[in-house]
């Protein structure tokens, strides 16, 4: 072989062998990038819904609030922890307490919707969704994010409302769990609202049923 052709077979090996590394790179990458396994909850297991009005259950009675109705549709013990008016970053500075009081093995993160309202700087309210969502991860618990609707002024009037797409992305980005459109049905339907931000004990029952469905979906309760 002569010294032209030797140097061309080396050269050749070596492009080979990058391209199987970065191949091999690409496939870890891949695998990195999805949700770790869920662990299906047992019943009365401790979960804690945090959350503002709409955990709480304003617009129905407090056994019809979501929570409650969880309660009984898992058999786990929902811990309410919702607090009319709350902010995420009030609803952050809770969590420590909350998590060390009750040990959950899940929390339901359903925060925000009043920054929305009260057009708070959006990269705060996402900063805040990231670092409850961290808290109670390192706390040990599993975690599902519960996507708030975008406000809409149309929405008045055409009864439809879409979730603000920061929750998907933060849950995406951390690879949680999430439930979706759940709050954006009830809260565009007259007929299961209390109010125009609120539901009724009918619109948290199908907000609970929802939750159910998709703590199941994620492997998070039993089937």
């Amino acid at each position: 072989m002569t010294l032209q052709r030797q140097v061309s077979c080396t050269a050749r090996r070596r492009v080979l062998r990058r391209f199987i590394a970065l191949g091999g790179a690409v496939a870890l990458g891949a695998c990195g990038r999805r949700k770790p396994p869920a662990t299906a909850l047992p019943a009365g297991a401790t979960v804690l819904a945090l959350g503002d009005s709409l955990t709480y259950g304003t617009g129905a009675t407090p056994d019809t609030s979501y929570p409650a109705v969880l309660t009984g549709l898992s058999g786990w013990q929902v811990v309410n922890a919702g607090v009319p008016g709350d902010t995420s970053a009030q609803a952050m500075e809770r969590l420590p307490a909350l998590l060390k009081a009750h040990q959950p093995a899940l929390v339901l993160v359903s925060i925000g919707g009043n920054d929305l309202l009260r057009r708070l700087p959006e990269a705060d309210t996402r900063a805040n969704l990231r670092r409850i969502c961290e808290l109670a991860l390192t706390a040990g618990a599993q975690v599902m994010v519960i996507a708030v609707p975008r406000p809409s002024i149309a929405a008045a009037f055409t009864g439809s409302l879409s979730d603000h797409p920061m929750y998907a992305e933060v849950a995406e980005a951390m690879r949680l769990s999430l439930h979706s459109g759940g709050w954006s049905a009830v809260l565009g339907d007259e007929s299961l609202r209390a109010d125009q931000i609120h539901a009724n004990a009918l619109g948290y029952a199908q907000m609970a049923r929802g939750v159910h469905e998709a703590a199941r979906a994620a492997g998070l309760a039993a089937r």
